[in-house]
């Protein structure tokens, strides 16, 4: 039957209408799904945003943290022992000398009762007291004369001045050697260290003449800074750590590489396994390389490698903050500490080794929730690299952190805060060559001031 031409129309347009509520429909959908997206990604990063790194929870300076951390906050755990010295621990402080180089005595010269006089009575001693002080400090001039003698066969012999003695008028060894512990291992900036010497030594240089002093320095320690870098090359244990340098507004990188007895940086304007070609030239064949997960040390040709826990035990405690619902971060800080406790209480076995890379395992298998994105890039990370997490277990040379490179590398950031930056990279160059000579000595048991004295007598 067909319909009247009215109805017909009114049902076509009805058709229509459908259609295009039907499209709107659509694209509603379509819309909403793209706003569910960005709002997951907004949520995500407003949780980034609230959950703030810091130095307890990431690998960023204490000075970034600006005392947004509670006091009561730290990756440490409790001891359970009491605040303050233990028992069995030797203070120390100041104490008296048996042969004081000045000796004052106070003796009564007359009665305080009656006013008679006393110098002929034999005093008695009650007591003493001592006071340490610097003397004034002035400068000593030492003049250097030559001479000449005629022989009575007619040759004339001239003498010559001493080693050192270039100039008509030069600053000495021990005030070259201060200079430079000054302004390497004090981080005092050359405008500083003239008025330093000005005030308290009596001594005019300029910041020129530091300057060149510095460059003299840091060419006399050449050779020992050589010893050093083949001394850290060749040692079956090495860490190393890397840090960004100003150096006139350009970015540059101090590389160190260090072991219990050497440290050795160097200044490079790559971060990258070219850096490390370049500094390193022998590489690693020998050595187990403690560091950070920074990729360019495992394009290296090493022995073998083991990562930093410290940082990894920041890396769990951020996203144990960030992702409250879920343990996994948690669960591997826990295993990370038990390992760390059996090697302080000198518990390593091969059952414990076993237990140990047996959970850890375990947990490398575990599903993270995919809202967790970047704890699953961590715990990926860990499992590409997972030989080299426990090694310190099997090997008692290899300590299981590398703050000892971060130590080592974190007095440029202290020298860049003091001064600023480096104007120049031979003055930065020079600032790691005396810097790998001073942490040296310290390591050695020596004094880094007598060392910088030592090399300028070659």
């Amino acid at each position: 039957m067909q319909l009247p031409e009215d109805i017909q129309g009114f049902v076509g347009m009805l058709v229509r209408e459908i259609q295009y509520l039907k499209k709107i429909v659509e694209e509603q959908n379509i819309r909403i799904t793209e706003l569910e997206k960005e709002n997951l990604l907004l949520k995500s990063e407003l949780a980034d945003y609230k959950t703030k790194k810091n130095s307890r929870n990431s690998s960023k300076p204490p000075s970034s943290d600006f005392g947004n951390i509670k006091k009561t906050q730290s990756l440490k755990k409790s001891s359970g022992k009491k605040v303050g010295g233990q028992k069995g621990h030797k203070g120390s402080s100041l104490k008296m000398v048996s042969n004081p180089d000045t000796t004052i005595k106070h003796e009564p010269s007359y009665c305080k009762s009656c006013g008679n006089d006393l110098s002929l009575i034999t005093s008695k001693f009650i007591d003493r007291r001592q006071v340490f002080d610097i003397p004034p400090i002035k400068p000593v001039v030492v003049e250097h004369q030559i001479f000449s003698k005629a022989c009575t066969c007619g040759c004339v012999t001239q003498s010559a001045f001493e080693k050192g003695v270039s100039a008509p008028v030069s600053y000495g060894n021990n005030v070259q050697a201060l200079i430079a512990y000054m302004n390497v291992r004090q981080y005092l900036p050359y405008k500083r260290m003239e008025e330093l010497l000005q005030s308290v030594f009596g001594l005019s240089i300029c910041q020129g003449s530091i300057k060149n002093i510095m460059d003299k320095m840091a060419g006399r320690l050449e050779p020992t800074y050589e010893i050093i870098r083949q001394t850290v090359a060749s040692s079956p244990v090495a860490g190393a750590d890397e840090t960004g340098v100003n150096i006139n507004g350009d970015n540059y990188w101090a590389w160190t590489f260090q072991t219990d007895i050497a440290t050795f940086i160097d200044i490079h304007f790559k971060r990258g396994f070219e850096a490390i070609e370049t500094i390193m030239t022998e590489g690693f064949e020998n050595t187990i390389l403690v560091t950070d997960c920074w990729s360019s040390y495992f394009k290296t040709n090493a022995k073998s490698h083991q990562l930093c826990t410290a940082h990894i035990l920041r890396e769990l405690q951020y996203h144990d903050e960030r992702f409250k619902n879920q343990t996994w971060s948690s669960r591997l800080a826990k295993l990370i500490r038990l390992a760390l406790r059996i090697r302080k209480e000198d518990r390593v076995t091969t059952n414990n080794i076993n237990r140990i890379k047996h959970y850890f395992n375990k947990l490398c298998n575990d599903l993270i929730d995919s809202s967790a994105k970047k704890l699953i890039t961590l715990q990926n990370r860990l499992i590409k690299y997972k030989d080299y997490l426990f090694l310190f277990l099997e090997n008692i040379l290899v300590p299981p952190d590398n703050n000892a490179s971060e130590r080592a590398i974190r007095n440029f950031k202290v020298k860049q805060k003091v001064s600023g930056f480096f104007k120049t990279e031979q003055g930065a160059k020079n600032y790691a060559i005396i810097r790998s000579v001073c942490d040296t000595a310290i390591k050695n048991k020596q004094n880094p001031l007598k060392a910088l004295q030592a090399a300028t007598l070659v």
